[in-house]
């Protein structure tokens, strides 16, 4: 049995994926698609797309933030510091009573907040919950810290203390 041969793409096609291309990193030796011009209307479009070399300077952040786990930008002192809870939140939000939607996006706007004002740490107070899992906020946090809105602003989060899981510190990345 053979298998189908692939279309080539047309130019409206190759143009998109160079525009998509743009903005993924590629793996190292690879090459990423520049767009290609915008034909006038009364030339043919080219036939082959340029490629040009990926730009390096683009920060790419691809770690999950785990809650208690040392990411990998932080030296181990400083760590050992913001899991130990001798550096002092600056800030604190605390989510008791409100919904899940409405948690969500205060912890966005507080995250962004405190991150534009150049807080380094900050406590959120999900409670912990009355289910054997945890309550609703408590289980959706660690989703939010990893949402695109998000990870780029986070270098890390613990509990403060073991014996209290319903507040969450994170350390927020510096502005470079």
């Amino acid at each position: 049995m053979k298998k189908p041969h692939a279309k080539p793409l047309k130019t409206d096609d190759l143009h998109v994926w160079a525009l998509y291309s743009q903005t993924v990193r590629p793996l190292p030796g690879r090459f990423v698609l520049a767009p290609p011009p915008t034909p006038p209307q009364d030339q043919p479009a080219p036939a082959a797309p340029v490629i040009a070399p990926a730009s390096s300077k683009r920060r790419v952040i691809s770690t999950h933030v785990t809650i208690d786990t040392a990411p990998a930008g932080l030296d181990r002192s400083s760590w050992l510091k913001f899991k130990s809870g001798k550096m002092r939140a600056e800030q604190k939000l605390d989510l008791h009573g409100m919904t899940a939607a409405r948690a969500h996006h205060a912890v966005i706007a507080f995250l962004h907040r405190a991150h534009d004002e150049g807080t380094r740490c900050v406590e959120i107070v999900t409670g912990r919950g009355g289910g054997a899992e945890g309550g609703v906020l408590k289980r959706e946090f660690p989703l939010w810290l990893n949402l695109p809105a998000l990870r780029p602003l986070i270098l890390a989060a613990c509990h403060p203390h073991q014996a209290n899981t319903g507040a969450v510190r994170v350390l927020l990345r510096r502005e470079r």
